[in-house]
C-alpha cells in the first residue's frame, strides 16, 4: 500500500499530511451538523429516523472516500440541504410519491448526472461557464457562507422592517463568535497552521468556560441496522407515472447543475473536475439506494481548503470522522454555532478575493457576474443564483451584438436554467 504521501502527491500540492488532516478535522467540524438535520428531514418523508441516519453517515463517508482517493481533490460530500426539503416536503408530501419512489428518482437522477459526468457533456459544460461567472459563483457562495455565518454567530437576525438587521452584539454567542473571528484572523495572518481549528477549539473553550450548555445533536434516535436493512435496496421506479419522471428532471437538473457550479467555484486544479464530479455522481445515485437524498458537493467544502486542504486526503479523513459520528453525536453538541460561524465568515472573506479577477469595465460580463455573486446570498440559494446570472450573460451579450462570445453550449444551460425558474412560478 502506498504512504500517504505519495497516494496523494502531498510534495507536489505544496502541502503536508499533518495540513491535510487539519483541514480535513476543520471542515468535519463545520458539516456534522449536517448529519444530524439530514435525518430529521429525510424522517418527514416517512423514513425511519434510524435508518435515515445510518443512511446519511454511510454515503458522507463513502462519498468522501470517493472524492478523496478517485479525484484526489478536498472535497467533502454530504446530502444536500435544500435537496432534502425538496425530497420530502416537494416530491414525497406536495407530488404524492412515496419514499420509496422519491429514493427511486434519486437513484435515476444520480444516474443521469453520472452519465453527464463520464462523457464529454461534464466538459462541454465546464467549457462553456465564463471565466467572470466562475469567479463570480466562488465569491457568491463565499458571500452565503458569511451570511450563514453571521446567522449562526448570532450577529446579525431577522427584521420586520429590513429582513435582516443588526443581532445582540451583548449577548454571549455574539461576544463567542467576535472572539473566535479575531483569533482565526489573526492566526491565519501569522499563518499559523491549523489556525481555523484552533479558532474554532479555543472558542468551543471559551463557550463552555463561560455557561455554555451543550446542544442535542441527534432527535435521540439511535441508528437502527435492522430499520436501514429494511430502507436498503427499497428504491421504487415508478416509471409509469409522469410525476416519477417529472420529479427525476427537476432534481436531475438541480445535482447536476448545482455541483457544476459548486465545483467550479471550489477547485483551484481544474483537472480534478471531472473524476469529482463522477464522485459526486456515482454518490448521489448510491445515496437513493442507501436510503437517503441525494449527497453534493459540500458548501462548506470550502473551509477545509481555506485551512490549506489540497489533496484527497483531507476528504478522507472528514469521511473517516463521518464514521465515526455515530457514538460521538453526543459531544459534539459542545461545539457551539458561535465557534462554527467563526471559521464560515473568515472563509467568505478569503472567497470573496475572486471578484478581482472579474472584468466589472465589461458590462455584458460585470453586470451577470454581480448578478451572481449577489443574488446567491440574497436568494439563500446557489442555483438559484448561478440561474439568474447565466440568463442575464446570455441576454445582454445577444443584446449587445455579441452572442459569438458565448458558446452555444452556454444558452442551453440558461434555458435549462430559466425552465428552473419557471418552476418556482
Amino acid at each position: 500500500m502506498k504512504h500517504p504521501k505519495r497516494l496523494f502527491a502531498i510534495r507536489e500540492h505544496s502541502t503536508s499530511v499533518k495540513r491535510e488532516c487539519l483541514a480535513g478535522l476543520t471542515v468535519y467540524f463545520t458539516t456534522v451538523y449536517i448529519i444530524a438535520i439530514n435525518s430529521r428531514m429525510i424522517a418527514d418523508s416517512g423514513i425511519p429516523p434510524g435508518a435515515a441516519l445510518l443512511a446519511t453517515v454511510l454515503v458522507s463517508f463513502l462519498g468522501s472516500l470517493l472524492t478523496g482517493l478517485w479525484a484526489n481533490a478536498p472535497i467533502i460530500l454530504i446530502p444536500g440541504m435544500g435537496i432534502n426539503a425538496l425530497f420530502s416536503y416537494t416530491f414525497v408530501q406536495e407530488m404524492g410519491l412515496s419514499w420509496q419512489a422519491a429514493l427511486g428518482v434519486v437513484v435515476v437522477s444520480g444516474a443521469v448526472s453520472l452519465l453527464a459526468a463520464s462523457t464529454k457533456l461534464a466538459d462541454l459544460i465546464a467549457d462553456a461557464i465564463p471565466e467572470s461567472l466562475k469567479k463570480s459563483i466562488t465569491a457568491g457562495i463565499g458571500m452565503l457562507i458569511t451570511f450563514i455565518g453571521l446567522q449562526k454567530g448570532g450577529l446579525i437576525t431577522s427584521s420586520d422592517q429590513t429582513v435582516v438587521g443588526i443581532g445582540d452584539l451583548g449577548r454571549s454567542e455574539a461576544l463567542w463568535t467576535l472572539f473566535g473571528l479575531a483569533l482565526i484572523v489573526i492566526l491565519h495572518a501569522k499563518k499559523v497552521p491549523g489556525s481555523f481549528l484552533a479558532g474554532m477549539l479555543a472558542t468551543t473553550a471559551l463557550a463552555i468556560g463561560t455557561g455554555h450548555q451543550p446542544e442535542t445533536a441527534s432527535d435521540g434516535s439511535p441508528f437502527s441496522l435492522k430499520e436501514w436493512l429494511s430502507v436498503f435496496g427499497a428504491a421504487d421506479f415508478e416509471i409509469g407515472r409522469i410525476t416519477f419522471w417529472g420529479a427525476t428532471l427537476i432534481l436531475s437538473m438541480v445535482v447536476i447543475l448545482e455541483n457544476v457550479g459548486l465545483l467550479q467555484g471550489l477547485l483551484e486544479d481544474k483537472r480534478k473536475f471531472r473524476p469529482s464530479f463522477q464522485a459526486v455522481s456515482l454518490t448521489a445515485s448510491l445515496s437513493g439506494l442507501a436510503g437517503t437524498s441525494p449527497t453534493v458537493c459540500s458548501l462548506e467544502s470550502a473551509a477545509g481548503i481555506a485551512a490549506g486542504g489540497r489533496t484527497g486526503l483531507t476528504a478522507v479523513v472528514t469521511g473517516i470522522l463521518y464514521l465515526a459520528t455515530i457514538p460521538l453525536l453526543p459531544w459534539i453538541g459542545w461545539i457551539p454555532d458561535s465557534a462554527v460561524a467563526a471559521v464560515l465568515i473568515t472563509v467568505g472573506g478569503l472567497m470573496i478575493r475572486e471578484v478581482q479577477s472579474i472584468p466589472f469595465s465589461d458590462l455584458t460580463e460585470g453586470i451577470p457576474a454581480f448578478i451572481t455573486l449577489s443574488f446567491i446570498p440574497f436568494t439563500f440559494s446557489i442555483p438559484d443564483g448561478i440561474a439568474f446570472g447565466f440568463i442575464a450573460h446570455a441576454l445582454f451579450k445577444t443584446a449587445a451584438g455579441r452572442r459569438k462570445e458565448v458558446r452555444p453550449a452556454f444558452f442551453v444551460i440558461s434555458a435549462l436554467f430559466l425552465f428552473q425558474l419557471a418552476l418556482h412560478a
